[in-house]
């Protein structure tokens, strides 16, 4: 993807800094660079070893300024979009940074490879054959606070080291197994400036990089970041809101399932924006992860950006009660229309085990979630606007989640997943990852974070995902039934939910209508049926009875029918776009049927339609019309 991507919100700018969100977030930015490396950014364009800057150079003094109007002030050089803009845009206007004072540079004591190189068994690779163990955040705040006062810390809620150079985090692939075949490739500018060591050293998660690009310093969770780094606003979901990581490890064997990918900010949606995660050694930052994704509903509702009435609550046990139930669905990077929700939420209730998914062996399964105790189901919907421009797809996003944050998935390799995401195409994506220079390709693990790039599940027969998920030993079916947009071009989704144990109290029925005769016109011919649920809400006593509050009750009061169509007729043809109809009790819509005749076909064939009671599969109709050329 590229800039071209991006599609802003209708009507709202969130990174407008006019706007005062609820919580206001006060933020230090203190810029250092090393006697051994300066500030990229003031360098000639492209002439650094890794192809830095992108832009004209800045002159020394104005750094830590242009750093900090980068990620808070639109401009033409981040595109008009800010880390501030981002929480603007996720919490609505409740949480943004509405403080930015800036501080140095200042000359850090000692070269950037002492503080990089004390990380993943690196320590014994520096030029001097020192052991580095230097933490950066205490030599920089020294020099800080010698400057502007010991007790400047405790003015800002956090404090960002923004550090000359680059995270290793963005640099130790494509600068190293992307760029060299093998490690005994690497050529001398590329290696340790000391010539009798190696010119390779181990880095996070694989065996080698090169020196160069793996002396750096590796991002971590901490405030401290390289003029690459786009992952900023990733970590203020840690200093602001206690979010934790939900990434796995793509590169180690057995290998383990993503949790989120890049439909969640605290996973590798972090790494979302123009060019892709391969692109994230950009100087300054505009690419790779310059536009993280959304914060799925399970972080919004963490971080109260939400409420529990932002959502159609339901349950397991409840729905076996109550019957199946229907709702819209408004995408997540908007208000939801009226009459609509930020998200479907059914917890998994009754007796324990909450979660009755087998458990399995992580060590066999690569897709295993792991542990099985999650607590609640939650549906939302993701739109490609806003920052969600970015993400691979537009579609529904389930999700299975837990009550707690922290705790790992269990097994080998295991890490933290309290959101896990159900990937609609479950197969190996296929794709390739990068092209060695010798020309072999390099395929995505299994556990590469970009294999749920398709896991959104979509409406209709010819969508290119499928339309509904059971979840068998949580008896449990979720449906995507229909969308529409609004007049601005909103996604609206209409879903619906249903136990596998009950059918609740409704009477069930349907009828269908065919016109009296169709034909053809140029060869086509759109049929419109009309389907009409004929059966009967719950009784008044069975509402009192209702599991949910009463305002959870209109929205079981509707059907879901699966619809085939079919035709007889020598060298015709019929499409149905959409195998899925909801219907209100009472109500009715029109089903179209496409037909067409190829050439030498029939005079005339027979069209059928068939509905059926998703609730009561022994509830159905067939309508039939015939059709002439």
């Amino acid at each position: 993807m590229t800039w071209a991507d991006y599609r802003p919100i209708p009507g709202r700018d969130w990174a407008d800094p006019s706007l005062k969100p609820e919580r206001g977030f006060r933020l230090a930015v203190v810029a250092i660079d090393f006697p051994d490396q300066p500030f990229v950014i003031t360098l000639p364009k492209g002439s650094d070893p890794f192809g830095n800057p992108q832009i004209d150079p800045i002159a020394r003094a104005d750094v830590p300024r242009f750093y900090a109007d980068f990620f808070v002030k639109p401009d033409e050089v981040n595109h008009g979009r800010t880390i501030n803009g981002y929480w603007m845009e996720q919490s609505r206007g409740k949480f943004g940074i509405t403080e930015v004072a800036w501080f140095g540079p200042y000359r850090m004591p000692k070269p950037l490879w002492h503080y990089g190189l004390n990380e993943f068994g690196q320590n014994a690779s520096a030029p001097d054959g020192s052991r580095p163990d230097g933490r950066m955040e205490r030599d920089c705040d020294a020099l800080w606070t010698a400057d502007a006062g010991a007790e400047i810390p405790k003015n800002y809620d956090a404090v960002l080291r923004m550090y000359a150079g680059y995270d290793e985090t963005g640099v130790w692939q494509e600068f190293g197994e992307m760029k060299f075949n093998g490690k005994e490739d690497i050529p001398p500018e590329w290696g340790n400036p000391n010539p009798s060591m190696p010119r390779w050293i181990p880095t996070r998660y694989v065996e080698w990089t090169s020196w160069l690009a793996g002396s750096r310093q590796w991002g971590l969770s901490s405030m401290r970041q390289g003029e690459n780094s786009g992952t900023i606003t990733h970590e203020l979901g840690h200093f602001a809101f206690d979010l934790p990581d939900l990434n796995n490890n793509p590169y180690v064997q057995p290998y383990r399932r993503v949790a989120a990918g890049p439909w969640d900010m605290m996973d590798r949606g972090s790494f979302n924006g123009p060019g892709g995660p391969h692109r994230r050694w950009v100087v300054p930052p505009i690419q790779g992860a310059a536009m993280p994704a959304g914060l799925m509903v399970r972080n919004r509702l963490e971080n109260k950006f939400i409420g529990q009435d932002a959502f159609l609550r339901l349950s397991r046990e409840g729905l076996a009660a109550s019957g199946l139930a229907v709702a819209e669905v408004t995408a997540r990077a908007v208000e939801p229309l009226p009459g609509t929700f930020t998200g479907l939420m059914v917890r998994l209730d009754g007796a324990e085990p909450f979660d009755r998914t087998p458990a399995d062996d992580p060590a066999a399964n690569p897709l295993s979630p792991g542990r099985p105790n999650y607590a609640f189901y939650t549906a939302e919907v993701v739109q490609r606007i806003g920052y969600d421009s970015f993400t691979p797809d537009s579609g529904v996003l389930i999700a299975k989640n837990k009550d707690g944050l922290r705790g790992s998935n269990s097994g080998p390799n295991g890490f933290n997943s309290y959101i896990w995401v159900i990937d609609a195409h479950p197969e190996d994506i296929a794709k390739v990852d990068y092209v060695k220079p010798d020309g072999r390709k390099v395929m995505r693990t299994v556990a590469d974070y970009r294999q749920l790039n398709d896991a959104l599940f979509h409406a209709g027969l010819d969508a290119g995902s499928p339309c509904e998920w059971i979840d068998e030993p949580n008896r449990l079916r979720f449906y995507v039934v229909d969308l529409r947009r609004d007049q601005r071009g909103i996604l609206v989704y209409t879903l619906a939910v249903r136990s596998l144990d009950g059918s609740g109290p409704q009477k069930r029925g349907v009828i269908l209508q065919a016109p009296t005769a169709a034909r053809l016109e140029r060869g086509e011919a759109s049929i419109a049926f009309e389907l009409r649920n004929s059966g009967q809400a719950a009784p008044a006593d069975a509402a009192s009875a209702s599991p949910y509050p009463s305002d959870a009750w209109p929205f079981l009061d509707s059907d879901v029918y699966r619809l085939t169509a079919s035709v007889e007729g020598e060298g015709w043809d019929v499409q149905l776009l959409n195998g899925l109809a909801a219907v209100k009790a009472g109500s009715g819509r029109t089903v179209t049927v496409s037909a067409s005749a190829a050439e030498g076909s029939s005079r005339s064939a027979v069209v059928t339609l068939r509905a059926v009671s998703e609730s009561d599969p022994s509830t159905s109709a067939t309508a039939v019309v015939r059709i002439s050329r």
